[in-house]
């Protein structure tokens, strides 16, 4: 795939980036040689060879999962700036 001067505009365009009309062809060669470099990737024999999600392979540590009681009503709004009937109250932000 090959970008031109277009393409990089429609691209600048498309992502709201102003540009200078002389910065779009070293723009399309940079674009190029990276397109260029991610081909080179397809050279790459990857048979036999497992995906991976990170570099390291390595287990993250489990918790057991057990459900526990919580907190009472009572205790989670000792610390409240203002409470009613059991609730939070806040500032009304949609008049």
């Amino acid at each position: 795939m090959s970008i031109d001067r277009d393409t990089v505009l429609r691209i600048a365009r498309l992502s709201r980036i102003a540009m200078e009309e002389d910065a779009l062809a070293p723009m399309a060669d940079e674009l190029n040689g990276i397109l260029a470099w991610v081909e080179q990737l397809d050279e790459v024999d990857t048979e036999g060879v497992e995906p991976m999600t990170g570099a390291i392979a390595a287990a993250l540590p489990q918790r057991e999962d057990s459900a526990e009681d919580g907190a009472s009503t009572d205790d989670l709004l000792a610390n409240a700036p203002d409470a009613d009937d059991g609730f939070f109250v806040v500032p009304r932000v949609v008049e």
